[in-house]
């Protein structure tokens, strides 16, 4: 289990989080949401070891994390590739890093790769690929490096919305085969349901939990035109709306 304790963390005077608790199962995905300066960002950076001048605890499976021992995925929207490198060296660049022999892990960068629909880019270069498929490869890159966390920072509010939705269904779709304990920080409240096994909705800065929503709706087929998923995106609006309110 991934826990984050009684964190808080300043800029300066600015509070962006204040007694902040969460826990996330292994092998889950919880979305996180609220509303802009809330620090959705500064949890993914805090987890990531990005940031460090905060005071409470952050533990895996009961243990302070080491950054150096354990390996922790980050994918945002700016998607992170070298323009120098190919699609398929940009893939393996973990690999590489964690100086691991890139020959044992050939059958899974193609599988990968065949999921997320980017077999045939592997030469190309990330100018001459779209949004989508930058994104893809990006994800190929963090599921190859198989982390045992993934955090994920709006990754596809860049892409337009058709490239959007077969993104994450893609994403969804490989996530399910790997199942590594991932955090989703998104401001689409349709997305957070769609890709959350659970749904964590923050305050107003400085950030904490307002409430965890169980997601009945998630991993099921063809969800989105649902009744269920548009009650449960309505009772999001209504709470995030609610606290901003007060």
């Amino acid at each position: 289990m991934l826990t984050l304790e009684k964190i808080n963390l300043n800029y300066g005077q600015t509070v962006a989080l204040a007694d902040f608790n969460l826990s996330v199962e292994k092998g889950d995905i919880y979305s996180v949401i609220g509303s802009s300066g809330c620090g959705k960002t500064s949890i993914l950076n805090i987890l990531a070891g990005n940031v460090t001048h905060f005071t409470g605890a952050v533990t895996l499976d009961g243990n302070s994390i080491n950054h150096k021992d354990k390996t922790i995925a980050l994918i945002s929207q700016e998607y992170g590739l070298l323009p120098w490198r190919t699609a398929y060296r940009n893939i393996i660049l973990p690999l590489v890093i964690k100086k691991r022999k890139v020959e044992d892990f050939k059958d899974k960068i193609n599988h990968v790769m065949e999921k997320l629909d980017i077999a045939d880019l592997k030469n190309r270069y990330p100018l001459s690929m779209s949004g989508g498929q930058k994104q893809r490869a990006a994800i190929a890159a963090a599921f190859i490096a198989e982390p045992d966390i993934l955090l994920m920072d709006e990754p596809f509010s860049a892409l337009d919305q058709i490239t959007r939705e077969a993104t994450q269904l893609l994403f969804l779709k490989t996530w399910k085969e790997v199942r590594p304990t991932t955090i989703f920080v998104t401001h689409s409240v349709e997305e957070a349901v769609l890709l959350g096994k659970k749904v964590v909705v923050l305050s107003k800065s400085p950030g904490r939990v307002v409430e965890i929503i169980d997601n009945p709706t998630f991993d099921k087929q063809n969800i989105r035109d649902s009744q269920e998923f548009s009650s449960i995106c309505r009772y999001i609006r209504e709470t995030i709306k609610s606290e901003w309110d007060t």
